[in-house]
């Protein structure tokens, strides 16, 4: 039988749909960073996002979900509560505790999470 929580699922945001796939897809990249043992060599991380996510990811709260991933969070297990200051704190010192903390990468949000209004798809 198939439960309402196979069909549905919940995510930060206004839109769960603009936040649990890039969070899912931000941690995955940074779990393979890991594994592949990448991660420590990595410097920065830009996110360019195009479609749907560029249009209204930012009032459904995609940058956040994407942070979150990055971070190592996933849907289900992110705290909300701790979601406001961590996003604070990475704006702020420009910054990003990747991978549960193992490593920090040069992050300003404002110039790393490139919004692509125009394009329907990546070039």
């Amino acid at each position: 039988m198939i439960s309402a929580f196979d069909i549905f699922k919940i995510g930060i945001g206004p839109s769960s749909s603009h936040t649990v796939g890039p969070m899912n897809a931000g941690k995955s990249f940074i779990d393979r960073l890991e594994s592949s043992g990448l991660l420590t060599a990595t410097s920065h991380i830009v996110v360019d996002l195009y479609g749907s996510l560029s249009l209204t990811g930012k009032g459904h709260a995609t940058d956040v979900a994407i942070i979150m991933g990055l971070a190592g969070n996933s849907p289900q297990d992110v705290v909300i509560d701790e979601i406001p200051a961590f996003i604070e704190l990475v704006t702020r010192s420009g910054r990003l505790p990747v991978a549960s903390g193992a490593h920090i990468v040069d992050f300003p949000v404002a110039k790393n999470i490139i919004f692509h209004p125009g394009n329907v798809a990546s070039p």
